[in-house]
């Protein structure tokens, strides 16, 4: 072999050792990219330290599904979770439907399922606006000039739609009411109506009937006033989230047979949902001055 030929095959195999080294440092940075965990995140629609614990059940359900560890994150205020995905401090969030339409003004995310609700048997639910028994409003007209509950201002059911309902009657938050509250949450808030410290509020259907059930509210001092349906609770993703991951859980949510787990969700089952099922919330949000909230 001469010299010249022999210098070639050096380079060829020092090119081919020096690739070789790159694509496993390439290999080892890929690994490390890739999900470790799975950070989910859930509004505070009830104190947050009862919402954790709550669903831990569907923690280790998703975790044994998608075969990842999950960790939940439950903010102090809907605004919280709203900033942790609009910082991708999470990859996957449960919000209402207000609180989906605020986020996706910050963060690029998409709306993958929803639960088919066990009262209505589709995927809507209702929305209240109760009162206490004791007091003599029998409508939502005969609220204005009173005090009226709202739960945290960024929940659907406990302050978009009761305001929906109460701009039909004729009454414009807060100018025609003696004082509105805002309560935290829709337990808060039942329990402000039931104990007649406020006049009428918004709440969760599928929340008062659980706290009911519970003996927490008496439903003899509770009387429904109206209600309408509200689009269910999105199951949210970023828009940069690793497909494979997402095609897993929304099978994890769409094969759902646990019974335990469905209770907690207060679901009979799961059913794909996209940007346009919350066209009303967003329609509805825009109009009443609630994408950027202010009390």
């Amino acid at each position: 072999m001469n010299k010249k030929l022999f210098t070639v095959l050096l380079f060829i195999v020092f090119a081919i050792f020096v690739l070789a080294g790159c694509g496993g440092t390439d290999a080892k940075k890929a690994d490390k990219a890739k999900q470790e965990v799975l950070r989910v995140g859930l509004v505070p629609n009830q104190a947050p330290d009862k919402i954790k614990a709550q669903y831990e059940p569907f923690r280790k359900y998703l975790s044994e599904k998608i075969n990842m560890p999950v960790e939940l994150f439950v903010a102090t205020d809907y605004a919280g979770v709203v900033e942790a995905m609009a910082n991708d401090k999470l990859d996957v969030a449960y919000f209402g439907g207000l609180t989906y339409v605020q986020a996706k003004q910050r963060a690029k995310i998409h709306p993958i399922v929803t639960e088919i609700d066990q009262e209505t048997n589709t995927t809507k639910y209702y929305s209240l606006i109760i009162a206490p028994t004791e007091k003599d409003s029998k409508s939502v007209a005969e609220l204005k000039g009173k005090v009226f509950a709202f739960g945290d201002i960024s929940s659907t059911s406990g302050s978009l739609y009761p305001r929906v309902m109460l701009d039909k009657a004729g009454i414009k938050v807060p100018d025609d009411f003696k004082h509105v509250v805002y309560s935290g949450g829709h337990d808060a808030t039942a329990q402000a109506v039931q104990n007649a410290t406020v006049d009428a509020g918004g709440i969760e259907g599928r929340i008062l009937n659980r706290l009911i059930a519970k003996g927490t509210v008496d439903k003899a001092k509770i009387r429904v006033l109206e209600k309408h349906l509200v689009e269910g609770y999105p199951w949210v993703v970023r828009d940069s989230f690793d497909k494979q991951l997402e095609t897993k859980i929304v099978d994890a949510f769409l094969t759902m047979q646990d019974p335990t787990v469905l209770e907690l969700m207060r679901a009979t089952a799961f059913a794909k949902v996209t940007d346009a099922n919350y066209a009303e919330a967003e329609r509805e949000a825009k109009r009443l001055g609630l994408l950027n909230p202010k009390k």
